[in-house]
């Protein structure tokens, strides 16, 4: 990761990769990216000052870091919204500093041409041990654990979190982020979506009989939660993917009970292990589309035998809510490069740009351009983008656009698709695809649903005659606008 400034782009001015978590929160707030909140209440205060913020009037929202904890020592603190804007990406990423949220996404694009995963590097020990509480020692309580909506089950410490564990059959690590809920002192509660790879992952154990180890990391670099938090390859560890971004490998440390590896300068850590039938009510929860649509269920336990951490220790927090949220920004941005990579591996050709807007909750409505090359083009993009990896769970429309259109402009996407697309010819059904129980519109005990790929691209056979858009030219606008450059300033 070259942080340093380059001819023709201006790049974060760092000769490395933040080390951890405090490193970032310093970038962040030295770019002006972070707002300092003290005498926060774990118990709604949190969570409410999050959707304030981010439902707020400012157009990229901070990065906010709770102090001062009512009940708590001094030094304990929740950080939330970590990645959650174009500029806090590119310092996560070692980005160019970006003028606009596509520029994140094509410099995603462009290093995936040339990424290779960096598995993590093996240490002895590192700022994560610094504290081990052990069996009847474990208290989770002694952490500020949010609870963040008023009809939530109970409070959660994981939502900005990586839950990893180790594939008993194939031998890798998968660093998936999915909430969890603590029940009591030493018990948590983990959900996780029909199809996902932990869940995978857990019913190997479970088909053997086996109890499933896992640790559940709440306090790391936001490179990690970018990595969890999307839909990689299976059998492609988060950590691999993440160190290849990073540049450097991430150092990790084995865990006390079951050798998983934890990284070294995480903030909190978990260990414990699930059992096979040990499951306890969790939830409900309000999630990222907005809804409870989750609801309550009985899902297994992880009975905590272990907690690791740091010194004045820092929890990271998601706040799924209507959005947009503290991390719906970042989604859209990872999610829309992920989709572009995908689709042009595949070896489709023309892609202009992605976007995937927050209002469908950074899955539910993406559009994809393309600059159409030949008949089918573009109801050939829309699919790819509907059922690739990255696009593929939970989704709803899929909106292909010509390379005229910006795709993270909404007035102009909804334009094209009023005057360039006809309902009866140009809008396909997927039925059967991928969803979960968080999507609110499906039936509960149903795990697909059915995706619309809208063709809002000038018919291919009327390119040559379909009415030309009524707008002054570039130049002509330039002109007008450089010789009343005092008038218009002011507005």
């Amino acid at each position: 990761m070259d942080m340093k400034k380059k001819t023709g782009a201006v790049y974060n001015e760092y000769d490395a990769p933040h080390r951890d978590l405090r490193e970032f929160i310093e970038r962040a707030e030295r770019a002006g990216e972070l707002l300092r909140i003290p005498g926060a209440d774990w118990n709604l205060e949190m969570g409410t000052l999050a959707e304030a913020v981010y439902q707020g009037k400012a157009d990229n929202p901070p990065a906010i870091l709770f102090e001062d904890i009512p009940g708590y020592p001094k030094g304990f603190r929740v950080l939330s919204g970590a990645t959650n804007s174009s500029k806090r990406l590119a310092i996560t990423l070692g980005f160019p500093v970006p003028k606009n949220p596509l520029d994140v996404v094509r410099s995603y694009r462009d290093r995936m041409k040339t990424h290779e995963p960096i598995p993590p590097r093996v240490v002895e020990t590192g700022p994560v041990m610094e504290n081990v509480d052990r069996e009847d020692d474990v208290d989770l309580y002694k952490f500020p654990v949010p609870f963040l909506h008023e009809k939530d089950g109970g409070r959660y410490i994981g939502t900005d979190d990586i839950v990893i564990m180790r594939d008993p059959e194939q031998d890798w690590v998968n660093c998936g982020t999915y909430r969890s809920q603590v029940h009591d002192k030493n018990h948590v509660g983990l959900w996780m979506s029909p199809g996902k790879q932990g869940r995978q992952i857990r019913e190997k154990y479970f088909k053997q009989g086996k109890p499933c180890p896992v640790l559940i990391s709440v306090g790391h670099d936001p490179l990690l939660f970018l990595a969890g938090g999307n839909e990689l390859r299976f059998g492609l560890s988060e950590y691999d993917y993440a160190g290849g971004h990073r540049g450097l490998p991430f150092d990790v440390v084995k865990s006390e009970l079951f050798g998983l590896p934890m990284p070294a300068h995480a903030e909190v850590v978990l260990e414990g292990e699930m059992y096979p039938g040990e499951t306890h009510p969790e939830g409900p929860f309000g999630e990222f589309t907005g809804y409870y649509a989750g609801g309550k269920s009985d899902q297994p336990v992880v009975k905590i035998r272990r907690v690791y951490y740091r010194n004045d220790p820092i929890l990271t927090m998601a706040t799924p809510m209507v959005p947009p949220s503290d991390f719906s920004f970042s989604k859209c941005v990872m999610k829309a490069g992920m989709i572009w990579d995908e689709v042009e591996r595949a070896g489709l050709g023309g892609v202009t740009g992605v976007w995937c807007h927050e209002a469908g909750a950074a899955r539910m409505f993406n559009v994809i351009a393309v600059k159409q090359a030949y008949s089918g083009h573009a109801r050939q993009a829309g699919m790819l983008a509907a059922s690739c990896q990255s696009g593929s769970y939970l989704g709803r429309f899929v909106v292909v656009v010509d390379d005229d259109i910006d795709p993270t402009n909404l007035f102009q996407v909804t334009w094209a698709m009023c005057t360039r697309c006809d309902p009866a010819e140009d809008i396909e059904i997927m039925r059967r695809a991928w969803s979960g129980p968080l999507d609110p519109r499906i039936k509960k005990g149903t795990t697909h649903n059915s995706r619309a790929i809208i063709d809002a691209c000038r018919p291919w056979e009327m390119l040559a005659e379909f009415p030309e858009v009524a707008r002054a030219t570039p130049e002509l606008r330039r002109r007008v606008e450089e010789k009343f450059a005092g008038i218009l300033g002011k507005l």
